[in-house]
């Protein structure tokens, strides 16, 4: 059988053990990068396809007639499409659960440089205020800690509830937004989402984007803020309209935000929250999952999806 790896640098394998993956006897083929123009030639003939973000759409399905696994090297799937695969009994399987933990310590990671002022702080010794100080300690810029403060989660699955446990080791309160799917049944230990963003100090994103998440940190809702809270976005860049938040941070409406994900990615240099970055706000180039341990955990994950395939059985199937 032929296995195509389309977009394998996107793992940054360097630091990972991939000797149990390519011992699996199939006739291995891996780029590190694919463009839309190149997937059709490079999965030509093969029967096995792993992708982490490289498109398969209707027409390169139906076109490649020998497919008979596609896994998805992340846990989202809307790079692949899932009815037409299913339509042809093309089984899809991703992975899942293994960056719980590098996602939550990120998001902590993003908090306490933003409460601690840790870039001010860096800042201020690599341009010798701290050596002008006729002090011991350099005190310009207010630090606050994070015990007794409210954390608001929105998206409460594996990784939401990861970070609720760290915040309680942090003495932090915590409360979680009722789904914002229209029609969903409330749950007693939720809360409606005006309210959690009116009352917390911190508002953590952890959803998926959806047509129901799209925009749905918006003018209105950020204006729900308290001008003293941080929002942070772990979830997907287009939860977040940008130039709303750009205009929260420049004039204070909110006190800050982290961010790991844009709408765009990679985003282009005129991206109005790269182009005119303020310094209340901190973004990370989509790596809070990329932990050497996660990744490794992902590429073992693809080792058990493999071998389950091989002896006909599927784990992680996510189109039926």
């Amino acid at each position: 059988m032929k296995a195509v790896i389309l977009d394998y640098k996107s793992l940054s394998p360097h630091d990972l053990s991939t000797d149990e993956l390519f011992s699996i006897p199939f006739d291995w083929e891996t780029f590190d990068t694919t463009l839309p123009g190149e997937t059709s030639k490079r999965i030509e003939g093969a029967d096995i396809i792993l992708t982490n973000k490289v498109v398969i759409n209707k027409e390169l399905l139906s076109d490649n007639p020998a497919i008979k696994l596609i896994i998805i090297l992340a846990t989202g799937t809307n790079n692949v499409d899932l009815e037409t695969a299913k339509e042809l009994e093309i089984p899809v399987c991703n992975v899942v659960d293994y960056s719980t933990e590098s996602v939550a310590q990120h998001t902590f990671a993003c908090l306490l440089m933003l409460s601690r002022r840790l870039r001010d702080y860096d800042k201020s010794v690599r341009n010798n205020s701290w050596s002008a100080s006729p002090f011991f300690c350099l005190l310009d810029f207010t630090i606050e800690d994070l015990s007794g403060k409210t954390l608001g989660i929105i998206g409460y699955g594996a990784i939401g509830k990861r970070v609720h446990e760290l915040a309680e080791a942090f003495n932090m309160n915590v409360i979680i937004s009722e789904s914002v799917v229209p029609g969903s049944s409330s749950q007693k230990d939720r809360v409606a989402l005006d309210e959690l963003l009116s009352v917390s100090d911190v508002v953590s994103i952890h959803s998926p984007l959806s047509p129901y998440t799209k925009d749905l940190m918006n003018q209105e809702k950020l204006k729900l803020m308290k001008n003293s809270a941080l929002l942070i976005n772990m979830g997907r860049g287009g939860i977040i309209n940008e130039d709303d938040l750009l205009g929260a941070l420049t004039v204070g409406t909110i006190k800050g935000a982290a961010l790991d994900v844009l709408s765009a990615e990679p985003p282009a240099k005129s991206h109005p929250l790269i182009q005119n970055q303020p310094d209340n706000l901190l973004i990370t180039p989509h790596v809070a999952w990329a932990s050497r341990q996660s990744r490794q955990r992902l590429a073992d994950q693809v080792v058990e999806i493999l071998k389950n395939f091989q002896t006909g059985n599927l784990i992680n199937r996510v189109n039926g």
